[in-house]
């Protein structure tokens, strides 16, 4: 059940936030930011977390803050190189192998409801029509409703069906 809707995904009622990242974001931009700004350990647990695995694009981290909220973290762009911190685009494979790995959490965990931005279309630097099919492939076995946020409207609650 996909479901295209406009507003702030802050605002959303969906069991788990996701959000695309790159090993090591400092999540200055965008959603990112926003999620840092609101939850600053899930920055630091990420951050640590990347720093302890062989973190690869194409991975998803799952964080549970306080009151159970939940913010899935799709790492679909390379790393940023330290130097003079180049943003790397994302690439189609790495959405489509952290969109994989996003259903295999949401089955695990028994995520109910998930809401997402559009995924790679920003700093990513890809085209919406590509990625959307790939959100379609990778989440229809799930059976749950994936509010997907076209528009972002701030402090604008979006119509969401009951979860």
């Amino acid at each position: 059940m996909f479901y295209q809707v406009e507003g702030d995904i802050l605002l959303s009622k969906a069991c788990a936030i996701v959000q695309g990242v790159e090993i090591n974001d400092p999540m200055d931009k965008g959603l990112a930011l926003s999620l840092r700004n609101q939850y600053p350990d899930m920055c630091k647990d990420f951050n640590r977390w990347c720093h302890q695995h062989n973190t690869q694009p194409g991975e998803a981290w799952l964080w549970t803050g306080t009151n159970n909220i939940h913010i899935v973290n799709l790492i679909i762009q390379d790393a940023i190189d330290s130097h003079d911190y180049h943003v790397h685009k994302a690439t189609l494979n790495n959405v489509k192998h952290a969109l994989d790995a996003l259903a295999k959490i949401i089955l695990k965990e028994k995520i109910t409801s998930i809401a997402l931005p559009k995924l790679a279309t920003g700093s990513g630097d890809l085209d919406w029509d590509d990625v959307w099919p790939l959100i379609e492939n990778s989440l229809k076995a799930t059976g749950i409703p994936v509010y997907v946020y076209i528009a972002y409207h701030p402090g604008h609650k979006a119509e969401e069906s009951s979860n």
